[in-house]
């Protein structure tokens, strides 16, 4: 699976361009989940040059979620049991980081 294609590397800001915004109004533009676990990282901007993302990530329990930085190519190598990798959820919809911050949505 391609996990960002050229239509949807357009849709994410620049790294730091939300950084003053409240988590009410910075929309998820991506998420991206481990099929055998609990993992989750939710994209709101996006570098492509760096090929690194900012969001919400959630490594399966409240004690491993937070802010911060995460590579497109770690989560493009990764490939776990079965071999499965990490792959993109294709009908997400329209969220907002506050949405995730809250445990509002999974």
């Amino acid at each position: 699976m391609n996990l960002v294609t050229d239509e949807l590397a357009q849709m994410f800001p620049r790294i730091g361009a939300t950084s003053e915004m409240s988590p009410d109004q910075v929309r998820i533009i991506a998420k991206y989940f481990y099929p055998c676990g609990a993992a989750t990282w939710y994209a709101t901007e996006y570098d492509p040059e760096e090929r690194l993302f900012f969001g919400f990530v959630n490594l399966g329990d409240s004690q491993c979620a937070e802010l911060g930085y995460f590579s497109l190519d770690e989560l493009e190598q990764f490939k776990g049991r079965f071999g499965l990798g990490i792959e993109r959820d294709l009908y997400f919809g329209e969220h907002y980081l506050s949405e995730v911050i809250n445990g509002k949505i999974l």
